[in-house]
């Protein structure tokens, strides 16, 4: 049966034709997404849309979770690069500012990709998926953390990192109530969402962070690599 618990993808180093194939099979599996629940698509159903036989689809994803599993991580990276843009032109002048055009980057980008939509906030959502929906949020934390300090003098916060994935699951839950009423992240509620986590981080942080100059230095810390996440965490965590 079609089902759940799978790699999340393929174990080893992909020459470039399978990694060619293996993004078409992942296009396809987003398209398919984009208009279909998760149930309703088996690996047949990838195959067809792909334009490969049902062997090539067995080779890298066992069960169509795998598939969902490997996009949701393609998504993630996809986010995640965005996440860590540096806002300039104009630079945010408050942290509440750069918390908000940071969310409204990411709505427009989750609404205009309907499998996000359907991966990360509809309902049904596999283990598997939402285990990578959350490594993909702790690695924003971290980099968001590192960008208030690019962007602000931060006095010394504990658990500050904690805190903004804290932020980040208070935001996706609001996120999913509006998938679950209009099937999109309306403007409302990504309003709604960003004062519910500028609400929560008001516990942690001053309402006013003086602004620093942007430092190259600085703003080349941002970026972190997965395996740098969980050794942050485990010295982050509450």
């Amino acid at each position: 049966m079609d089902q759940d618990p799978t790699p999340e993808r393929p174990a080893r180093p992909l020459r470039r034709r399978g990694v060619a194939r293996l993004n078409l099979i992942l296009d396809a599996t987003e398209s398919l997404l984009a208009d279909n629940g998760a149930g309703d698509i088996s690996l047949a159903d990838i195959a067809a849309a792909a334009g490969v036989p049902l062997p090539s689809v067995y080779h890298f994803f066992p069960n169509r979770n795998a598939a969902f599993v490997a996009l949701a991580l393609r998504f993630n990276e996809e986010i995640y690069r965005r996440s860590i843009e540096v806002l300039a032109d104009p630079e945010p002048q408050t942290w509440q500012e750069l918390i908000d055009r940071k969310h409204r980057r990411a709505a427009e980008f989750q609404n205009g990709r309907p499998a996000a939509l359907r991966l990360f906030l509809g309902a049904g959502v596999s283990v598997a998926v939402r285990k990578a929906d959350l490594t993909g949020n702790a690695r924003i934390a971290v980099s968001r953390a590192r960008m208030f300090e690019a962007y602000f003098r931060m006095p010394a916060i504990p658990d500050f990192v904690a805190h903004l994935e804290i932020a980040a699951a208070a935001m996706d839950g609001v996120w999913s109530l509006s998938y679950g009423r209009h099937g999109l992240i309306t403007e409302a509620y990504r309003r709604e969402a960003t004062a519910a986590t500028i609400a929560y981080l008001r516990r942690v942080l001053p309402e006013v962070l003086p602004r620093r100059p942007l430092d190259p230095a600085m703003l080349s810390r941002i970026a972190v690599s997965p395996e740098e996440v969980s050794q942050v965490l485990q010295e982050a965590d509450l």
